[in-house]
């Protein structure tokens, strides 16, 4: 048993460690690649210039493109990428849902009804950016979501119930915004917001959304092999000690508040919570103590290409994040489903 344990740690390490080695390399290179010419010197020239290591030898322009544009938008898409799939892989353990995502409990929906009243309607003066209206619209969202579920007795195919309720109830509010109060110019902007966009971000959203994945992180960690009982049901779960009511509603909330950060940063990027835990559990296993953090190295890497790739297939025009991760994750998901057919 020991030799076994220590095979799966090792294994675990070595994921961890590829993983990671990827990561840094895809930003890295991810940076470099756009209409402005940039070595990976130049990038760790700046980085490291900015980060106290001595002087840039890069002009002025070329030192923003890289710290000022380029290099926060790959770091909020390898942050999105990794939170998404970090909740996906919670909710689908915690609901015993194999379908299950960071949206199944509507803050997806909410959020894009907070972002479209603040810059449709004007709620708020001008005070509250999209981003704010967005995340404020999320917890709107997910505190009806609870209300539901807890109503309807709170068991995990009631809160999925209350989900879908309240991610239609959402998207209704959202289409009746933009068909009645909105015009040309606002209806197309929205429309790139809700469809996942990275453009246009800064280093406080980097910074916010990766202090609200570390944090997540750590509990879902601290959780892990509650996480592994869930696996078998929550009678199981409470069999073996685990008080049931506590560990959802902890597990549900901090996955719900990782989600509105990064959905009022980013827009709505669908795919990534229900592809990637299933192909990182092919590598990993079952575990979650092994199984987070590949998950999170996995779903990093992968936004960062889609994003790089949906910023540069139409250059100049940039097509909006999420419908290339649906472009992508559509067919992923349909052969991890065959090979799972098959290895059943």
């Amino acid at each position: 048993m020991s030799v076994t344990k220590g095979v799966r740690r090792l294994r675990g390490g070595v994921l961890w460690a590829c993983g990671l080695v990827l990561l840094v390399g895809s930003v890295a290179v991810a940076v470099t690649i756009g209409p402005a010419r940039i070595s990976v010197a130049d990038v760790w020239s700046a980085v490291a210039a900015h980060l106290g290591g001595g002087q840039s030898r890069l002009s002025p322009i070329r030192d923003g493109i890289i710290w000022n544009l380029r290099m926060p938008r790959t770091l909020l898409a390898a942050v999105c990428g990794a939170g998404l799939a970090v909740c996906g892989t919670v909710m689908q353990s915690l609901l015993r849902n194999p379908l299950a995502d960071p949206f199944v409990l509507g803050v997806s929906s909410g959020a894009s009804t907070g972002a479209v009243v603040v810059v449709v309607l004007g709620v708020g003066g001008g005070a509250l950016s999209i981003s704010t209206g967005a995340f404020i619209g999320a917890l709107c969202s997910f505190a009806l979501v609870l209300l539901l579920s807890h109503t309807l007795g709170g068991t995990t195919d009631r809160v999925v119930l209350s989900g879908v309720a309240a991610m239609q109830l959402f998207s209704a509010l959202t289409s009746f915004v933009v068909m009645t109060a909105a015009d040309a110019e606002q209806t197309r902007g929205v429309l790139f917001w809700l469809l996942g966009s990275l453009s246009g971000v800064g280093w406080t959203d980097v910074w916010v959304c990766a202090a609200v994945l570390a944090v997540t992180l750590l509990i879902c960690l601290g959780h892990a092999r509650t996480l592994d009982a869930f696996v078998f049901g929550q009678d199981a779960a409470a069999t073996l000690g685990v008080d049931v009511a506590r560990t959802r509603i902890v597990l549900l909330c901090t996955t719900a508040l990782l989600t509105a950060a990064l959905v009022s940063s980013a827009g709505a990027i669908g795919f990534v919570g229900l592809v990637l835990p299933h192909a990182a559990r092919a590598l990993a296993g079952s575990g979650h103590r092994r199984l987070l953090p590949v998950t999170a190295l996995a779903g990093a890497v992968f936004l960062v290409w889609v994003d790089t790739l949906a910023r540069t297939v139409l250059d100049p025009q940039e097509v909006p994040v999420g419908v290339v991760t649906a472009l992508i994750g559509v067919p992923a998901f349909v052969l991890v489903l065959y090979r799972t057919r098959r290895t059943a």
